[in-house]
């Protein structure tokens, strides 16, 4: 997607030629999703860390999409070349996130959910950093082809009440024996995804590799039926964010979680989100950028994106809303990074 963005996105501007990556799952509901959670900041209340934890779930054996899989595997084998990339662009802009942010666990224990995490190092948490990019550059948005007066405030409107914080995407699961497994498959990919025959290894035998996640032949049909996501996001801030600047290094007291929901996400929910996505292009071409290459979320945030995905099955909900002292006790530090 960088790439694309570097190679592109002058002659896309040039052009009057839109370009939208990442128009599946999960980095539309990351984008979505955690915009949703900072809508319901109030002020003087504002949040400074929300994280996301994707828990898919299913009546049946979860199977992954094959696809997911290998480029899991490829990510692995161009890491370099990637950072290479990244050293060769010019820095971008990075808005000014309220509050320290200190290093997380490996696990957490979500209590209030009753899940067990750990962190996903998936493609989401740079997608939203980039959204969050554009909007250090111009915080009101980017503006249409040809827009009314009154797209123009609702543009504006949006914008303002989206506020940027630091983001992470973790993998849940209901046991701590899950997130083993979640970690082995990680660490299998790791280590064997970068020589030659290590991916051929992992390429040619996904069951074994994956510890049954992902299979050649993809799930049935049953098994895409009975397949479900849930993404949670917590976020965490002050509830008095105007004195912030005078008490220092202040813990966060305030925390408000929020959820993503919806069908199997491979053979369900990336397609709705496609089509949505698509139509919208159709629809709102006149109220969105003349051109460029950009991430989902600058693109789609101001439109009706998220209540036509309410409308076909991906629901949007705020589960909790509270206040504490100091720290949240419902999330278990379990084993620290080292």
């Amino acid at each position: 997607m960088e790439r694309m963005e570097v190679k592109y996105h002058d002659k896309a501007v040039e052009n009057g030629s839109l370009v939208v990556s990442a128009c599946g799952f999960d980095s539309i509901p990351a984008e979505l999703g955690w915009m949703f959670n900072s809508r319901q900041w109030m002020p003087p209340a504002i949040f400074s860390k929300v994280e996301a934890y994707i828990s898919l779930e299913s009546g049946k054996r979860i199977v992954g999409n094959l696809g997911t899989y290998e480029s899991a595997v490829l990510s692995v084998a161009n890491a370099d070349i990637l950072q290479e990339l990244r050293r060769s662009r010019p820095k971008k802009l990075r808005p000014e996130i309220p509050g320290t942010i200190p290093k997380g666990p490996l696990v957490n224990h979500l209590r209030e959910v009753g899940l067990w995490a750990v962190k996903l190092p998936s493609a989401d948490a740079t997608v939203v950093r980039r959204t969050l990019s554009c909007l250090a550059e111009d915080s009101r948005g980017l503006p249409g082809v040809n827009e009314s007066t009154e797209q123009i405030e609702r543009r504006e409107g949006f914008w303002s009440t989206i506020k940027p914080a630091h983001f992470g995407m973790k993998i849940a699961s209901k046991s701590l024996l899950g997130v083993v497994r979640f970690i082995t498959v990680g660490k299998f990919i790791a280590l064997f995804g970068k020589t030659d025959i290590g991916r051929w290894l992992l390429l040619n035998f996904p069951l074994v590799f994956s510890l049954g996640f992902f299979r050649k032949k993809g799930p049935t049909e049953d098994e895409v039926a009975s397949a479900s996501f849930k993404m949670w996001f917590v976020g965490q801030g002050f509830s008095d964010g105007s004195s912030l600047a005078s008490q220092g290094n202040r813990k966060p007291d305030m925390e408000i979680i929020t959820r993503v929901m919806g069908p199997e996400i491979g053979y369900s929910t990336t397609p709705i989100i496609l089509v949505q996505c698509a139509l919208m292009l159709l629809k709102e071409r006149r109220n969105l950028p003349k051109g460029g290459v950009f991430p989902p979320g600058i693109v789609f945030g101001p439109t009706d994106l998220q209540d036509r995905l309410q409308e076909n099955g991906i629901s949007f909900d705020v589960i909790s809303k509270k206040t504490a002292p100091c720290s949240f006790s419902h999330i278990e530090n379990h084993m620290q990074e080292t």
